[in-house]
């Protein structure tokens, strides 16, 4: 390891992903209606195992908000945490041999389009899910990246009703913080020593604690007293209740058919949501490094076991933690590691010092993130790329803001496959002209596919021209484009249309 690198990279970065998953580990525990340090146990082992185990110089695992519906409704069927425990370890086997079945080529299916469109959904997703968050309406929790809430509300309507239930307090620490991350990465203090060995939001963060302790002794007007809109966790009442906090899977429950399904659902599920933030987390590394998939895999499999054992939450490689690893300046693994580590040390030295933290003032941070992953130079660049690469992008980024990430991309990748197909029409067959003689290209293998267009063609050729079909560059004709030519070529014989055929 590079001793001068780690304290002036990656130490620093390990900090700010640590703000950033504290409270998303706590609220997607929460939401998921699980034991409220199953999130945390999540984000340690994140942390540790699968970053040290991954592939990946950048990615950031932890517990993803992507799951809490299937896990609530999983610990309702099963009746039980710790039969819902055996579901996630068995899950990280199915994880290890979807690994070592080479599963994660599916990553690369994944158009850079639709990638783009899921970096920039997530980045609004931030902002209008931050918002109430900053305005001191605290009524969802932390990592919520669904449109439709637990509270029956969207994302839209959440928003419009965050500004009838204004905090003073947070709405001034917000603004506050804000002010000091944009001047923390300004152009004149962007490469001071300072700046590097003091991230910007651990500043906020400790302003955000001294700012509202001021505000409750002298202007309590502005003071945040209420739990609610202050970080929220567990505080052991000494070292000998930690094992407490842990919970056993369920063996005894193996046999129970609805076990594996769960299973195997979380397995799918968990491995989907990894790729595709692995993919995008290898798009915003500057180094441009390439993340080995089915390595990943295997890593997060062995994350899922030993998180499923202790009694902790499924884990996945999470884009939010992710970017604001990246973004934050991390240069290798032990960013993420390290933030595991913190997460660890925190909740066990000083759980009564982060129940001071204002929600508030970590929004401001996630506010930020957000505001980086949906630059208005990302919609810039896709525009001028033309309609095939612009509508998948767009086309990403509004069915995630409307459904979840994994359907989002889905269709994301729907309308991305009709451009991809679309093309392949249109380039596989080329017709040029010269006098009366025409000549039909098939530039590439045709199939059945190609029959719309091979046929739109055929109907440009005029009677009594001479026409020559080349196939040279085709390894492939399908029996359909076999069927048509054939067709053509009797009708030909009415219009006095000479037709002949290379390479067939």
């Amino acid at each position: 390891m590079n001793i001068k690198q780690y304290f002036s990279y990656d130490l620093p970065a390990s900090v700010v992903v640590f703000l950033v998953a504290l409270p998303l580990c706590l609220g997607i525990a929460l939401a998921s209606g699980a034991p409220m340090f199953s999130g945390v146990i999540a984000g340690i082992i994140g942390g540790i195992v699968a970053g040290f185990l991954s592939g990946s110089n950048v990615s950031v695992s932890g517990p993803a908000a992507g799951l809490t519906t299937i896990i609530l409704a999983s610990i309702t069927e099963l009746g039980s945490y710790p039969a819902f425990l055996l579901c996630v370890v068995l899950a990280g086997v199915i994880q290890i041999i979807l690994g070592y079945a080479r599963a994660g080529v599916i990553g690369h299916f994944v158009p850079v389009s639709v990638i783009k469109g899921m970096l920039g959904s997530i980045g609004i997703i931030l902002i209008l899910k931050q918002i109430p968050h900053a305005l001191g309406h605290d009524a969802n929790f932390e990592g919520d990246q669904s449109f439709m809430q637990l509270d029956g509300t969207n994302t839209f309507s959440a928003l419009v009703q965050a500004f009838s239930f204004v905090t003073p307090g947070a709405v001034v620490l917000a603004l506050v913080s804000i002010g000091v991350l944009l001047v923390w990465e300004s152009d004149g203090l962007r490469d001071k020593k300072l700046t590097k060995y003091v991230p910007g939001p651990l500043l906020v963060v400790l302003l955000g604690i001294a700012l509202n302790y001021i505000f409750l002794q002298y202007i309590p007007y502005f003071a945040i007293s209420e739990s609610e809109h202050l970080v929220s966790m567990p505080v052991l009442a000494s070292l000998a209740d930690f094992p407490t906090l842990f919970t056993l899977p369920d063996f005894s429950q193996w046999a129970d058919q609805r076990i594996l399904m769960v299973a195997a659902t979380l397995a799918v599920v968990a491995s989907l949501e990894t790729l595709l933030s692995i993919e995008a987390s290898d798009k915003l590394d500057q180094a441009r490094r390439i993340t080995p998939l089915n390595r990943e895999l295997k890593a997060q499999g062995m994350a899922n076991i030993v998180s499923g054992m202790i009694g902790g939450l499924p884990v996945t490689s999470v884009i939010v933690r992710s970017s604001a690893n990246i973004n934050a300046g991390a240069r290798t693994k032990a960013s993420s590691i390290t933030h595991g580590v913190i997460l660890l040390l925190a909740v066990l030295a000083i759980p009564t010092i982060l129940k001071l933290i204002p929600l508030s003032s970590l929004a401001a941070i996630l506010l930020m993130v957000g505001f980086k992953l949906t630059k208005p130079a990302l919609y810039q660049s896709m525009w001028k790329k033309g309609p095939s690469q612009f509508l998948p992008f767009i086309a990403t980024i509004a069915a995630v803001l409307l459904t979840d990430l994994l359907e989002g991309v889905l269709i994301g990748l729907v309308v991305s496959v009709f451009f991809i197909l679309k093309s392949n029409f249109r380039e596989a067959i080329l017709l040029v002209s010269e006098g009366k003689n025409y000549l039909i290209q098939m530039t590439k293998d045709v199939s059945f596919l190609n029959k719309a267009a091979l046929r739109e063609t055929l109907i440009k050729i005029p009677a009594n021209a001479s026409l020559l079909i080349d196939a040279s560059s085709a390894r492939f004709i399908d029996h359909d484009i076999r069927e048509t030519i054939k067709d053509f070529m009797e009708e030909a014989k009415a219009r006095n249309i000479t037709v002949d055929l290379k390479n067939f």
